[in-house]
């Protein structure tokens, strides 16, 4: 085990004495040695574990030289497309170009290629054959089967299938990858490794199988979106680590076979992950470049737990890390933060708190780790479960211990708050919203309820507006209360499915009685793996077969976007044209809930003398 970066070039691996490595990590990351990203979590597992691991970041894939530059690894060869899809890195929700990529060396863009983990699997192949390959991290997790690719518009065959990969795993992967680089270590070929949880391979026949649900084909997915609704419900509700079972779906003359998730880490197994010996920052080689922009999100925030039961439909967390909620334990936090208050640069500040959900810190209900998640019920959204176990208290105590830390001057909480959660909380809610007011909001606080529509709500599984409203008094009378002038940025997704021009001029109502003008508009993008892009490509709810309208046409697209930010002029046209589709033009004028002013440069004193001058020629 070192404190040191693991090898990048032979001259690394002749400094540790190497002649040849166990492992190589392809990379479309930079390399940063931080726990925030899953090239460094994996390779120091497997450092910890005494296996030799290099990395290759962001290699030249036009040829296979650049691959070559640490020789054959003797035990296989590790990929992945780095923190993001390569495609969601590249490409914005209207196709275009993105300027930057935060998780390249300066921030520059175009220093990977589309479809990196296909790419980069391609020219492994070509270099060594078939050297033992193994694919893992959110791009290979979230296309493990026949997937919608919004970039593409089309069905694409699993991963697995296109990457010519070995074995794929899916979710993070520390429990999957040690087991399968001990059976490599034994000799055992990896076409023999069929059996670990959490992993995806492929084969020519399901004979063998036992308690396994089979998916409609690919081929049938592609020709019958009735299919694809179907094949995405039975991934969906398997995917738990007690429950699920083997799933498998066939393309051609193949089957992706799907073993069930892998097991929870306990909290002593993730504390050891955060306890491994990463330097935390970037390679010095990207020094020149001002370094990896990525890691000034995350250098001084704290990762208490992992998963989330919040299971909103445009999220993809329920497919990779799941719902059932695995915690650190409160010393290995502390003594993280500690080390957190060493490092050079820091200034008193930590950043966040939290995880996919700050104020998830637990399991959503006891009976999870025994029988796991509900297949047909979920936790909290639209209306919250009456098992639902709501506790603030562990949450709290760890604010209060990090906040009293010598060097500590402030500690904010960024990851987000589910408000539905804290507001359910009959015992701590309270609490925890003067202690959240007082000591962890600067000013603002990012919450992110997404739409107004109930019909919209439904389907993205949050819930109702009613909610929010009671969130947003409770908020402003403890500001009051605590003398401070602080506000919410709520957030709000455009062109969601389920939601048309209707509900589109709902959201501009509601943000023009706020007062509130959002600075940016997330577009909504269907990425791989979640349960809104199965709506968007197939008009249905998978999980209720029932027809859902989706704002596919760009235009359509542009003038829900205008809507949010009908303030702007530049989108006035567009705002009075979604008006006249919806037949909403009470909202073109200049009263005072009108959105958009008429399209004539008309001052509104100009327009009021004229309306007199036509009440008195009718009189």
């Amino acid at each position: 085990m070192t404190h040191s970066f693991l090898p990048v070039s032979q001259k690394d691996m002749e400094q540790r004495d190497w002649d040849i490595l166990d492992f190589l990590f392809i990379s479309a990351d930079a390399y940063v040695d931080h726990p925030s990203f899953g090239h460094a979590i994996i390779t120091r597992i497997l450092d910890n574990a005494g296996f030799k691991v290099g990395i290759i970041p962001q290699p030249e894939w036009r040829d296979t030289k650049d691959f070559a530059r640490l020789g054959r690894p003797r035990l296989g060869v590790l990929v992945s497309a780095g923190n993001l899809d390569s495609m969601l890195n590249k490409l914005t929700a209207s196709k275009k170009s993105r300027s930057t990529d935060s998780y390249s060396p300066g921030g520059k863009a175009g220093q990977r290629p589309d479809r990196a983990t296909i790419a980069y699997c391609n020219r492994i192949r070509e270099l060594w054959g078939n050297i033992p390959l193994i694919i893992g991290g959110i791009e290979a997790s979230l296309r493990r089967f026949a997937h919608y690719d919004y970039w593409s518009d089309a069905v694409r065959r699993s991963i697995l299938i296109d990457s010519q990969a070995d074995l794929l795993v899916y979710g993070m992967g520390e429990k999957q990858i040690i087991q399968i680089a001990e059976l490599l270590k034994k000799g055992i070929p990896v076409s023999e490794i069929r059996d670990i949880h959490g992993t995806c391979y492929k084969n020519q026949s399901i004979e063998r199988l036992w308690n396994y649900e089979e998916c409609p084909s690919f081929e049938s997915v592609v020709s019958d979106k009735a299919a694809f609704a179907e094949a995405f419900r039975i991934q969906y509700i398997e995917q738990d680590p007690v429950r699920g079972k083997t799933v498998v779906q066939r393309h051609d003359t193949f089957y992706v076979i799907q073993n069930p998730p892998a097991a929870p880490l306990s909290t002593s197994e993730l504390d050891s992950v955060y306890q491994l010996p990463y330097t935390r920052t970037w390679h010095p080689m990207y020094e020149k470049d001002g370094g990896v922009p990525a890691l000034k999100e995350v250098e001084f925030s704290l990762t208490t737990h992992r998963g989330c039961f919040g299971s909103c439909a445009f999220c993809a967390i329920t497919s990779h890390q799941g719902r059932i909620i695995q915690s650190r334990s409160e010393e290995s936090i502390m003594d993280e933060a500690i080390l957190l208050t060493k490092l050079p640069g820091f200034k008193g500040y930590i950043h966040d708190v939290g995880g996919p959900t700050a104020n998830f810190n637990r399991p959503s209900c006891d009976d999870q780790l025994l029988r796991g998640t509900c297949k047909n019920k979920q936790c909290i959204g639209p209306v919250p479960c009456g098992n639902l176990r709501v506790d603030h208290e562990g949450y709290l105590e760890l604010l209060h211990e990090l906040r009293t830390l010598p060097g500590v001057k402030k500690v904010f909480i960024r990851s987000g708050i589910r408000f539905d959660y804290l507001l359910a909380d009959k015992k701590s809610s309270r609490r925890f919203l003067e202690e959240l007011c007082r000591y962890h909001v600067s000013g603002q606080l990012k919450v992110a309820p997404e739409h107004v529509s109930e019909n919209v709500l439904a389907l993205m599984g949050k819930s109702g507006k009613h909610v929010y409203e009671q969130f947003m008094k409770e908020y402003e009378n403890m500001n009051k209360k605590l003398g401070k002038k602080q506000y919410l940025v709520p957030y709000f997704i455009s062109s969601h499915p389920g939601a048309g021009l209707k509900e589109a001029i709902e959201l501009a109502e509601f943000v023009r009685d706020l007062n509130f003008m959002p600075e940016q508009v997330q577009d909504f993008i269907p990425t791989p793996g979640s349960l809104a892009t199965c709506m968007y490509y197939t008009g249905i709810n998978p999980l209720t077969k029932e027809a859902v309208y989706v704002p596919k046409s760009s235009h359509e697209r542009k003038l829900q976007r205008a809507l949010l930010q009908y303030r702007n002029p530049s989108n006035h046209r567009f705002v009075r044209e979604a008006l006249k589709i919806a037949g909403r033009e009470d909202l073109i004028g200049w009263g005072e809930k009108c959105l958009v002013p008429p399209e004539k440069k008309e001052s509104r004193e100009r327009q009021e003398r004229r309306e007199k001058g036509k009440s008195k020629r009718r009189h």
